[in-house]
């Protein structure tokens, strides 16, 4: 019992478990969606042997020294930055964006590799000694090095992962303690820009906000006039930058707000989706018996539509289940965030925690028709490799971390 209770010290088994099974709901899903369509031939397989992959290189980053961590955060977002460029010129076009790179038959996304540096090198950043991020001359140094993946992933152009990237940015200021003004600099326009898609009302709404936000936090009148023109300049660049959007984006940003505009067009996935998952009753329709996924009525269901697999074959229980296994997840992760006394290390994890969070949100949010279609795949059950790999790997660290997490002072 002793014995027993020394590993659980070094090794968080409530994570670890929960997210096997969550690939393995992930597996069947997959298999279920892609077991009477032709174009998906060997779809599971190619994820089966994925997933034993990204369960080797989780356990390869859990025995890895700590400290190693840190020093990879240069390097590793150097390399970010490069990948990025390169995906640009010699990159292989998805869905309108030009984020893959073929490397014979294997294909990648850097932008999920490039999360690994983004995540390391801002910790490193906002730990540093010679830094003060509430300083303005050293946050503006941090947005500079924050927005160079950001935009270079904007150009792709890959909006869903841009949201993850600034919300990540978001989450990781607001740990490490820094003034919650500079919070609120960095996240207004965000707010005003997205309120704008829903009209006048919306966005005057948010510029009331925002208005009531600079009155508390009492800055200088320049400042706070600087502020009100970045958010309306934003909000009213909107229309002028919505006509240089791939006409597909057009129509996410448009089906969100209606999805009922276009049936058969972009609200498509949306609306049969929603009819799966609402069919499935509470204990569903059985494994391999969903007529929505058996028929193929939403394309590619194994990668951004996933959750609806479950949802119309095991039903409001099986939906509740993966939620509450995700729960557990993102909670532990807080509360590893908080045991560990190292900042650089506690700021992984919350970066770790902030991406795997923002990417279950907008799934199940695209799922649920609440949220717009940005092609962001839910950890560990959407199709993918790259996604996968990348999120074993940090939870494998952050695992690392806890094993390490009494080893600072």
């Amino acid at each position: 019992m002793k014995g027993s209770h020394k590993l659980s010290d070094k090794f968080d088994f409530t994570i670890f478990f929960s997210t096997m099974l969550l690939i393995t709901i992930g597996l069947l899903g997959i298999f279920s969606a892609t077991n009477n369509n032709p174009t998906a031939q060997g779809a599971f397989q190619k994820q089966f042997i994925m997933a034993l992959v990204a369960l080797v290189i989780f356990f390869i980053t859990y025995f890895l020294p700590a400290r190693l961590y840190k020093s990879l955060a240069t390097p590793s977002y150097i390399l970010s930055i490069i990948i990025l460029i390169a995906v640009l010129l010699m990159g292989h076009t998805v869905y309108g964006a030009k984020s893959w790179i073929n490397l014979g038959p294997i294909g990648f996304q850097p932008s999920e590799f490039a999360k690994i540096g983004f995540i390391f090198m801002l910790s490193y950043l906002l730990t540093g000694e010679r830094r003060n991020p509430n300083n303005i001359k050293d946050f503006l140094v941090l947005m500079f090095y924050s927005f160079i993946p950001i935009i270079l992933i904007l150009i792709e152009p890959d909006m869903g992962t841009v949201i993850v990237y600034l919300f990540i940015l978001i989450a990781m200021l607001f740990w490490s303690g820094i003034d919650l003004f500079y919070v609120f600099v960095t996240l207004s326009p965000v707010v005003v820009l997205f309120a704008s898609f829903f009209g006048i009302a919306a966005f005057l709404l948010a510029m009331i906000i925002v208005f009531a936000l600079l009155l508390y936090f009492k800055r200088n009148i320049f400042i706070n006039i600087s502020i009100v023109i970045m958010n309306m300049a934003g909000a009213y660049l909107f229309d002028y930058a919505f006509q240089f959007l791939k006409p597909h984006q057009q129509k996410r940003i448009e089906t969100f707000i209606n999805p009922t505009s276009d049936p058969l067009g972009a609200g498509y996935n949306i609306l049969q989706a929603q009819l799966a998952i609402g069919s499935g009753g509470i204990w569903g329709k059985g494994f391999l018996k969903g007529n929505q996924t058996q028929l193929s009525f939403i394309p590619k269901q194994w990668t951004d539509f996933i959750f609806s697999v479950p949802g119309e074959e095991f039903g409001f229980i099986g939906s509740v289940l993966i939620v509450l296994l995700f729960t557990i997840i993102f909670i532990r992760l807080l509360n590893i965030a908080s045991q560990i006394n190292d900042k650089f290390e506690s700021l992984v994890v919350v970066g770790v925690l902030t991406l795997l969070l923002t990417h279950f949100t907008i799934n199940i949010g695209m799922n649920l028709g609440v949220a717009p279609v940005v092609g962001i795949p839910l950890p560990f059950l959407s199709y993918g490799g790259s996604s996968l790999i990348i999120n074993m790997f940090l939870l494998g660290v952050a695992l690392n971390f806890y094993k390490n997490r009494r080893e600072h002072t």
